[in-house]
């Protein structure tokens, strides 16, 4: 995708597609990426609750 969004030779609208595609992928990563460092503060506090005997 990324070849085939700075290919000058590609056409106007599939470079533009595939700009599309690679912000939709990255956005979607940085939300996975803040949604597993929740997760592992939820886990963390869990444990400690745990361990805490509370």
């Amino acid at each position: 995708m990324m070849k085939t969004m700075v290919e000058t030779g590609a056409a106007a609208s599939t470079r533009l597609r595939a700009a599309d595609m690679v912000y939709s992928h990255a956005a979607k990563a940085i939300e996975i990426e803040d949604i597993e460092a929740r997760v592992a503060d939820l886990e963390r506090a869990a444990e400690l609750a745990k361990s805490s005997g509370r």
